[in-house]
């Protein structure tokens, strides 16, 4: 089943997809997808964004980089490059991203979100996949210029309100067959700018979830975002993006110009 959160008449409802663009509210009422407010699927916990999960990707930087910073990002990733997120950046479905107006080069990340769904510390990779409640589609956005050595995440880059649209649907576990043979896209104004496979993650879910949870406890509502393929672009206000991962949602938000005053 493919369940929403979304605003509509003044109440925040739980709602599932129906067929023909249609969505049920938790109280039965039948509404046209574009009638709602979109709001994050779940309300979610701990976040967890990995850096350079892709080989492609890395390669991608490598190019774009100094000389000592693309020798390193060349390298083998011997284990995941993890960082932490606050629940202020996560914006629903249809929603506006704010690019910064200290920006130089903003682009979006496709990439598959997997859900936890219950407790554990120190889980084994055999048995990771138990802990997974479903999953859902994020779009982590990176404004490069303010990377460190242009791969290393840091506050100015990767916490900013509205720059992780997630969702539309949270999608149970059981709907997903195979979510390490997965494709993901992105399309930038119906141009296709972006495509992967999540076969092509160098740490897999099972090992993710494995490494993190030797470290400290995943507990239902967290999330794991695990990276992107090669394909980063430019985007500006008014682009549309549209991220796809294969049997989980197309995720489709609008790039703005940052409304405060000091950036």
């Amino acid at each position: 089943m493919k369940r929403a959160r979304v605003g509509y008449g003044g109440a925040i409802h739980d709602a599932f997809e129906l067929a023909g663009s249609r969505l049920c509210l938790s109280d039965g009422r039948i509404l046209q997808e574009s009638e709602v407010l979109w709001l994050p699927p779940f309300e979610a916990k701990t976040i967890f964004a990995l850096a350079l999960n892709y080989a492609d990707h890395a390669k991608e930087l490598a190019a774009k980089s100094s000389k000592e910073t693309g020798s390193f990002l060349k390298a083998p990733i011997a284990e995941p490059i993890i960082f932490l997120k606050g629940e202020n950046t996560l914006l629903g479905h249809r929603g506006f991203t704010m690019r910064p107006k200290t920006a130089e080069f903003m682009h979006y990340e496709c990439e598959l979100g997997v859900v936890i769904g219950k407790s554990g510390k120190k889980i084994s990779k055999a048995n990771a996949l138990d802990y997974v409640g479903g999953y859902t589609v994020v779009n982590d956005y990176a404004i490069r210029n303010f990377l460190e050595g242009y791969y290393r995440p840091n506050l100015r880059v990767k916490s900013r309100d509205t720059c992780t649209p997630i969702g539309p649907y949270f999608v149970d576990k059981d709907d997903v067959l195979d979510s390490m043979n997965l494709n993901l896209t992105t399309h930038v104004n119906g141009k296709l700018t972006q495509e992967g496979n999540t076969r092509d993650m160098i740490h897999d879910i099972s090992t993710l979830i494995e490494y993190i949870s030797a470290i400290m406890t995943l507990n239902p509502g967290d999330v794991i975002m695990t990276g992107t393929p090669k394909g980063s672009v430019d985007v500006f206000p008014g682009d549309e993006v549209i991220c796809e991962v294969e049997g989980v949602g197309r995720l489709i938000n609008t790039i703005v110009s940052d409304w405060y005053p000091d950036n």
